[in-house]
């Protein structure tokens, strides 16, 4: 019951540090002068993947590899398979001509840089450091195209800021929020990866379980509400965006910094390597057809965005205590679903259609 009380503290206490860095920081950046459309790029960009960095830097510094990258890894697996699918089951989603073009290539391209550098065993200072400035990189080739966009763009974005409410108004409010967002963050992380690893201990699992399932789970909170509030309004193209923004800097930003602050290294544990890295490559490049050649998800897609991670999940726990279904789960992934998938990515392939321009 401890245990489960800090976890519970953990998620509470990174949530409400986000919210509250993200609107101290906002607000803060909106008195000197900064376009809401660059504070969007930036601050509220970061803030929803504060968790995530926060968690793998504290789990880094603790010497808990497998929580740092199984957080990582099981985040972008729930972002696609189940933070789209139950998106897209709520509405069918739009994909902006942009996100395809842009957007989706970078995370791919991400994804491919990381798994290389993963396949040796060991995320060094070199490239960790690399991703991180690649997240800066980024970051900036954002704000310069934000200066080319067009007025509704500008004007979607000042709709992300926070609703000025008054009391936030005086720039020692906004510092005394970043400063109480920070500490929150800061002791959020660090309850709910104890709460983590005691889990393990607990249920008698590796800590990489509870960080690919309950933890990536809980740090991506935030991004499900937003991607959910985004597809119940009717904003579809913004739950996509979210969900491709997120995974790029979850990839770059918490794995580069949470490199960084290791004390030796951030060793790859070898299950990630033979499955769990494989899901999530194969999850995000699953989104290339649809987004290609359809510039939409329709809800039979979410659906099997859904079951998919119904499925994966179901492996993990398998795996974790080695059952006897086991064997013949993985067959049946393995021989039926991976090939009626992929014949099925094959069949949108020869049905496309040229997608609307915009």
């Amino acid at each position: 019951m401890t245990t489960l009380l800090l976890f519970i503290a953990g998620l509470a206490g990174l949530g409400i540090g986000a919210e509250l860095l993200v609107r101290g920081s906002a607000k803060l950046a909106l008195s000197f002068g900064i376009s809401p459309l660059v504070v969007g790029l930036t601050i509220v960009a970061f803030g929803t993947s504060a968790p995530e960095m926060a968690v793998g830097a504290s789990a880094a510094l603790a010497g808990q590899n497998d929580v740092a990258i199984g957080n990582v890894v099981g985040s972008n697996i729930f972002n696609v398979l189940f933070i789209l699918g139950i998106s897209a089951l709520i509405t069918p989603l739009a994909v902006h001509a942009q996100v395809v073009r842009q957007e989706v290539p970078i995370m791919l391209a991400a994804t491919l840089l990381f798994v290389l550098f993963a396949l040796g065993g060991e995320i060094v200072l070199w490239e960790a450091a690399l991703l991180f400035l690649l997240l800066i990189a980024y970051t900036a080739f954002l704000i310069l195209q934000s200066r080319r966009q067009t007025r509704a763009t500008t004007d979607e974005f000042a709709g992300e800021m926070p609703p000025d409410s008054g009391w936030d108004r005086h720039w020692s409010v906004q510092c005394a929020l970043v400063v109480v967002g920070l500490v929150l963050l800061v002791a959020g992380s660090d309850w709910l990866v104890t709460a983590a690893v005691e889990f393990a201990r607990h249920l008698g699992v590796s800590e990489l379980v509870i960080a690919l399932t309950l933890v990536a789970a809980g740090t991506s909170l935030p991004e499900v509400a937003a991607s959910i509030m985004a597809a119940v309004r009717g904003q579809r193209d913004i739950a996509v965006g979210n969900v491709v923004g997120s995974n790029v800097f979850n990839l770059l930003g918490c794995v580069g910094i949470a490199g960084l602050v290791a004390p030796s290294g951030l060793q790859v544990a070898p299950s990630i390597l033979q499955v769990d890295l494989w899901v999530m490559a194969a999850s995000l490049f699953a989104c290339l057809p649809i987004f290609a050649f359809r510039y939409e998800i329709a809800r039979w897609q979410g659906g099997l965005f859904f079951a998919g991670y119904v499925a994966y999940t179901v492996y993990v726990i398998l795996a974790a205590q080695q059952h006897p279904a086991l064997g013949g789960f993985s067959q049946i992934m393995l021989w039926g679903v991976l090939p009626l998938t992929a014949l099925l990515m094959l069949w949108m392939f020869a049905r496309r259609r040229p997608p609307d321009q915009g």
